[in-house]
């Protein structure tokens, strides 16, 4: 064995992977970027988990449990609301994960050593949050009541003993039985039907490999043109799957459709433009299937499946990884999902997220129209 010689293949190689884009990206971008999401993604504690609370007490000693379940960073006390239907109003649009309620004679039965009735509403759509705001909130409601009763209660010969149990109501909405399916299939329609995304990527990629794109470089097509009608076909592929799939959800996992489909098949036709968007892109920045299909799994399967908030909530993950968890379709799809299937929302509620999906395929079907060239090499 001559060292030159492979002294020589080895220096070859090494530039090869340098100057290549698509094997870089496959042996030293890649690893990287699966590290970073899934180690922030799989290690997430919940913290920040917002709630409101609704004190029809008013009392002193309701104002210092609110104080005393506020503590911390796991629970962000985003609202004081006045009535019932401002807790709704917040539930429906996802601004909140559970309310406290608190009822007018919270601090007499305090007093009286009757025990105390708390009502926590929480939302189905989301059972890990809920539950996990339940927990703490019944955790310091009783660590609250241990220190009344050192405070106050000694004074007056009580002890711990002489209170009956802090008795908790639990009401959710949405998914009334917390059944982790009702939940996760809605949002995996998300992923499921982001799916014909590698298709565009692997066909734009194959033609480049294959040298098929001669036979364009002769019209007067322009390139988004070119782009859009390779878009189009999956989009009414697409389509079919947005008619199927949800009958096989009713059907066979049970899963409650409580919105509109009308809606839900518009809307989707907003989410598929952003996702075959994006797998344009994808096609057109790798010259070879195997690197599109590398690099679609990184950028489109993997953060689908971690960051979108499918699997684990998007408010405990880092602040970085929820900005990007805001330019995936994916994400915006999953609340619309989980929005017609169980909260039965409108377009007032869900614009915010439909804006969002027409943005982010304006922008990279701009991108890869803006990158493609209609010739080779």
């Amino acid at each position: 064995m001559s060292l030159r010689h492979l002294v020589a293949i080895v220096r070859k190689e090494i530039q090869h992977i340098v100057r290549d884009r698509s094997t870089f990206v496959l042996v030293l971008v890649t690893p990287l970027a699966l590290l970073f999401i899934m180690a922030y993604a799989l290690t997430v504690d919940l913290e920040q988990v917002p709630i409101a609370v609704l004190d029809y007490d008013r009392s002193a000693s309701s104002r210092a449990l609110i104080r005393k379940v506020a503590v911390g960073k796991d629970l962000d006390l985003y609202a004081r609301v006045e009535s019932l239907e401002d807790v709704d109003r917040l539930l429906m649009h996802g601004e909140i994960k559970a309310a406290l309620i608190i009822k007018p004679t919270f601090e007499r039965d305090l007093v009286a050593m009757q025990g105390l009735s708390l009502q926590v509403v929480i939302d189905g759509t989301e059972p890990e949050s809920g539950t996990f705001a339940l927990d703490r909130i019944g955790r310091r409601a009783e660590a609250f009541v241990t220190e009344w009763l050192v405070r106050e209660g000694s004074a007056r010969g009580f002890t711990t003993s002489s209170l009956q149990p802090i008795q908790f109501s639990l009401r959710a909405l949405y998914n009334p039985e917390l059944k982790p399916k009702v939940d996760m299939v809605p949002g995996l329609i998300s992923l499921v039907l982001g799916m014909p995304a590698l298709s565009v990527a692997l066909t734009i990629a194959h033609e480049r490999e294959h040298g098929t794109l001669e036979q364009v470089m002769v019209t007067p097509v322009s390139r988004a043109e070119l782009l859009l009608g390779k878009m189009i076909p999956y989009i009414i592929v697409g389509l079919i799957n947005v008619v199927v799939i949800p009958l096989v959800a009713l059907v066979t996992f049970g899963i409650p459709f409580n919105g509109s489909f009308p809606l839900f098949f518009l809307l989707s036709i907003a989410f598929l433009f952003a996702m075959l968007s994006m797998g344009t892109v994808v096609g057109v920045f790798m010259r070879t299937q195997p690197a599109a299909l590398a690099l679609s799994f990184l950028v489109i399967f993997f953060p689908g499946f971690f960051m979108t908030g499918i699997f684990f909530p998007i408010a405990s993950m880092p602040a970085e990884v929820q900005m990007e968890a805001m330019v995936l379709p994916g994400t915006h799809y999953a609340i619309i999902t989980r929005g017609i299937f169980l909260r039965a929302n409108g377009m007032n509620v869900l614009w915010p997220h439909v804006a969002a999906l027409i943005g982010l395929g304006v922008v990279f079907t701009t991108v890869a129209a803006f990158f493609f060239r209609k010739k080779l090499g």
